[in-house]
């Protein structure tokens, strides 16, 4: 589907920052499996002829930032940035983006548009999701940010969100797989699609094959708010799942089916905790997270570990932190009401989702990989 991104503010710039490789381990599509450059062996080029695409996602609880260059069969990062902001703190109870939360999201939007005129870029996509879309001050908040920073966000809808988490996590379909559900648990909902084979005999990243998709009306930050997030006993997680798993079992009744041979995708910093923790990580490593594979049995021993620990052991978790320590067990909660639905024996764990998908679909339009 072929979509022309939204203005950018005038972007533009002299030059940018190229980081020399050191040969790392890539995924398929040329992206490196922790998605950056190494941080030595800088130097600085005069690039203004190549096409520098930025992906943003300004969710509910991150403001998120990817700037890519193509490459024959995919894409390399060139740069990123990720903020905690909690735009959509109290959105749920007032219906309304607070100004704490707005000056938040002004100041990471300001560091984005920044390096954007750094990197040069010329194609870009700025995308606000549930917090944006629920506030009854969203396009006030829109109209803020572009006086403000000189950016233009475009409110998606959740078909939207659900398509481009599916475009941006493609590529970790199992190719022995039968099917995939992929689920994107956001800030203020949680996306669900049923994914059939990808159509990969073209140049670029595989096309997702789109069966059937949802959304849930209920995110990490909605559920932690509405039953809290500090101490959470085991009949209030146990309320938890049982709300989301009516949500969830609308869809499961039309799209559960034979799930034989299926996986579970997941795209979260729910799932991307789960793994980190599973892994004992003691900093989180993007190259050892985006990938791997979790089986259900280690999925559920480490969701009894998050939930046997202490608000303050969550934050001082290297795969956690303090600023998501009240939100990681309704994440966990979100994910077992999907599980419960849709019993696979796998997870695959995707430290990409939205920003991917947006820069594969704004690559792809432009003809990159020699189709539209």
């Amino acid at each position: 589907m072929k979509e022309e991104a939204p203005p950018t503010g005038g972007l533009g710039g002299r030059g940018a920052w190229r980081r020399r490789p050191r040969w790392p381990r890539r995924t398929p599509y040329g992206m490196r499996r922790d998605g950056l450059w190494p941080d030595d062996a800088q130097e600085f080029v005069n690039d203004q002829s190549e096409a520098t695409y930025a992906a943003l996602d300004l969710g509910t609880n991150n403001c998120r930032l990817l700037i890519a260059r193509p490459t024959a069969d995919g894409f390399r990062v060139v740069d990123a940035f990720s903020r905690i902001i909690r735009l959509g703190e109290g959105v749920a109870a007032s219906r309304v983006i607070s100004e704490a939360a707005i000056e938040r999201a002004v100041a990471a939007l300001l560091v984005c548009r920044d390096k954007m005129h750094a990197r040069n870029v010329k194609r870009a996509r700025l995308i606000a999701t549930a917090a944006c879309r629920a506030a009854e001050n969203g396009e006030a908040f829109r109209a803020r940010v572009a006086e403000k920073a000189g950016l233009e966000l475009e409110i998606i809808d959740s078909a939207t969100e659900a398509r481009l988490a599916a475009a941006g996590c493609t590529e970790l379909f199992d190719p022995a797989a039968a099917g995939v559900i992929l689920f994107d648990i956001g800030g203020g909902s949680s996306e669900l699609v049923r994914l059939g084979r990808p159509n990969g005999d073209r140049r670029g990243p595989p096309r997702p094959d789109i069966v059937g998709w949802a959304s849930l009306p209920v995110g990490v930050v909605t559920l932690a708010e509405r039953y809290g997030g500090t101490v959470v006993p085991r009949e209030i997680y146990d309320a938890m799942v049982e709300e989301v798993a009516v949500s969830v079992e609308r869809f499961a009744a039309e799209h559960r089916g034979d799930l034989n041979g299926f996986h579970m995708l997941g795209t979260s910093g729910t799932v991307t905790t789960i793994a980190g923790v599973s892994l004992k990580l003691r900093r989180y490593d993007r190259r050892r997270v985006d990938g791997c594979w979790l089986s259900d049995g280690e999925v559920s021993r480490v969701v009894g570990e998050l939930m046997a620990m202490s608000f303050e052991e969550r934050a001082a978790n290297p795969c956690i932190g303090a600023e998501r320590a009240d939100l990681v067990l309704a994440g966990c909660a979100i994910l077992d009401a999907i599980r419960r639905s849709f019993p696979c024996p796998r997870l695959r764990v995707a430290d990409r989702g939205l920003r991917e998908g947006m820069l594969v679909e704004m690559m792809r339009a432009d003809g990159v990989w020699g189709e539209a």
